[in-house]
């Protein structure tokens, strides 16, 4: 396998925690975000949505993180992301798309560029958008981790999918220096996952492209 991959962007992070997971190598290929490597057309050629990750494997070239690992579990189900039961599964599903689908999409470095460049906002007033909007779905995460099966983790006593996209909007959210305080049940699962080895080596400062 190969990934293509950026140490700070939170979709590629989810999928090295999940390529960890299921002790799968891979081979990485880095592409420098804040250069503008994406958007080069000898990686548009690889990816034409010019967005990290992509994943190579037997020939194929797979896009979008979530979809990634979805095919990890089908693919390689040992050890499983997605519960046996269907409702487990569905909740699981439904951490991972409040996470990966409301909250960072608005946070992310094209929106932050936007704001900053094409919108002339200051770092200041950035960063406060940045900040409300983790406070907003934060509010929304430490909810639903209030509900359904409990456990170490997201959902039960062992890692899943949801846990792969908690781990890098908590990174982000310390990046930018929100405040955690108000999240105990997202602080507490975090730190439960970063127990774990497949997660530790996962985040951006472990990365060789690291800056």
């Amino acid at each position: 396998m190969k990934l293509y991959t950026a140490f700070r962007s939170s979709a590629s992070f989810r999928v090295r925690i999940a390529l960890n997971l299921k002790g799968l190598a891979y081979e990485p290929a880095f592409v420098h975000l804040a250069r503008g490597e994406h958007r080069r057309p000898e990686y548009v050629a690889v990816n034409p949505q010019a967005l990290v990750p992509t994943l190579e494997d037997s020939g194929e070239r797979l896009v979008q993180s979530l979809a990634i690992i979805e095919y990890l579990e089908e693919t390689h189900p040992q050890p499983p992301l997605l519960p046996r039961d269907a409702l487990g599964r569905a909740r699981v599903r439904s951490i991972a798309m409040l996470i990966a689908c409301e909250i960072h999409p608005l946070n992310n470095l094209r929106v932050l560029q936007h704001l900053r460049k094409s919108l002339a906002q200051s770092e200041e007033a950035a960063n406060a958008w940045y900040r409300h909007w983790i406070a907003d779905g934060f509010q929304k995460l430490e909810a639903e981790l209030a509900l359904g099966a409990r456990g170490r983790f997201c959902h039960g006593d062992a890692p899943t999918m949801a846990d792969c996209c908690l781990v890098p909007q908590v990174f982000n959210a310390q990046r930018y220096k929100c405040d955690t305080a108000p999240y105990p049940a997202v602080m507490r699962v975090f730190a439960e996952c970063m127990k774990i080895d497949a997660f530790d080596r996962a985040q951006p400062s472990k990365q060789p492209d690291a800056e």
